[in-house]
């Protein structure tokens, strides 16, 4: 599967358990995809029992921002195990929060998906976690796709 090429995206939430305000979470995902059309629905594949499973199966609104090939940092600082807390890795990253989800929606990302969970789906060791679209904003100004390829983030071309 390294030879399938994929787009990069950031699935955030907003962490209502994580301290008396509650949190930002994040996590990059490799494994994402449009389901449907009508209604629009999208899935991601999370490791079952980690930080952003339990954080997704109590957060019923989340979001997931198409990261553009500047942000491959970006992309690496949030899939690295054993990294800073979230937390502190969002004081660093342009954002501002969804108006459906209270998500962090990234800024300069080629777009910004607000989802409500329909559905988690236990697949192996993932959890598959389908996405109603509630709302979408796309840059004009995005440049091109941050991919993951044969193990490695990169670019079209």
């Amino acid at each position: 599967m390294a030879r399938l090429a994929g787009g990069v995206v950031l699935v955030t939430a907003h962490d209502e358990d994580d301290g008396p305000a509650g949190a930002p979470a994040g996590m990059t995902a490799t494994a994402f995809l449009s389901v449907s059309l009508s209604p629009p629905l999208v899935l991601v594949s999370v490791r079952s029992g980690s930080r952003m499973d339990d954080v997704l199966e109590r957060a019923p609104r989340w979001a997931a921002s198409l990261l553009s090939q500047e942000q491959r940092v970006l992309a690496g600082r949030f899939a690295m195990s054993g990294r800073l807390s979230d937390r502190l890795l969002f004081r660093e990253v342009p954002h501002t929060l969804g108006e459906r989800s209270g998500a962090p929606l990234v800024k300069g990302a080629l777009a910004t998906l607000e989802c409500e969970t329909e559905s988690r789906v236990a697949a192996g060791d993932h959890t598959l976690v389908i996405g109603r679209v509630l709302d979408t904003t796309l840059d004009g100004e995005a440049g091109e796709p941050l991919l993951y390829y044969r193990g490695a983030y990169r670019r079209m071309g």
